[in-house]
């Protein structure tokens, strides 16, 4: 079932997520759905504050990116077959070069900016099996878990972004809150809801 995303300006996204165990209920079909919500709106990773539920887990499906000829042969390689679930994630280690790139967030439409990341990080997870995994991740697969781990310790990319920047998108920002934006996913606007 395609589940509506939360956009920014609701407090879920900036809730710190808890912990889950392995008898959460239905996480089977949490899972199915959290994968069908993402593929539905053309992302690459989803994680669970953004369709409400302030738990520590999210997905990650970056196999798109393995088209791009502008990455290295290196970078499409660990893409190609990357999907993913974490739960109860803790980035252990972030290292090496800071680097921009090109970010953008389902809960927060038709905004895309250049973020800067660390190039590398050690995470320790548990599967969709509760089965832990430590691993290293470099590039942009590195850098989409980043992005979905901002989202379960309530942090924006947008957070991220100069002051300037961030006074430049003020009224966007307002304007996604308050629903006054066009997509092609189901969404959940936190001012709308107040209106009613």
């Amino acid at each position: 079932m395609i589940l509506p995303i939360v956009a920014y300006g609701d407090p879920v996204l900036r809730k710190k997520a808890t912990d889950i165990n392995k008898e959460y209920p239905k996480l089977d079909e949490l899972l199915s759905n959290m994968w069908e919500t993402m593929y539905g709106a053309h992302g690459v990773g989803l994680a669970a504050p953004q369709i409400g539920l302030p738990i520590r887990l999210f997905i990650i499906d970056a196999s798109p990116f393995a088209d791009d000829e502008e990455l290295s042969a290196e970078d499409r390689e660990q893409l190609t077959n990357f999907k993913q679930v974490f739960i109860n994630a803790v980035i252990e280690d972030e290292s090496g070069e800071e680097w921009a790139f090109n970010e953008g967030c389902l809960s927060i439409p038709d905004i895309r900016e250049d973020v800067f990341r660390n190039e590398d990080l050690t995470i320790t997870y548990y599967d969709e099996n509760f089965e832990k995994h430590t691993q290293e991740f470099s590039g942009i697969a590195a850098r989409v878990i980043q992005h979905e781990y901002d989202h379960i310790e309530g942090v924006l990319f947008t957070d991220k972004l100069s002051g300037l920047k961030k006074r430049l998108l003020k009224g966007k920002l307002s304007n996604i809150s308050k629903g006054k934006i066009k997509v092609d996913y189901r969404m959940r606007f936190p001012a709308a809801k107040k209106g009613r």
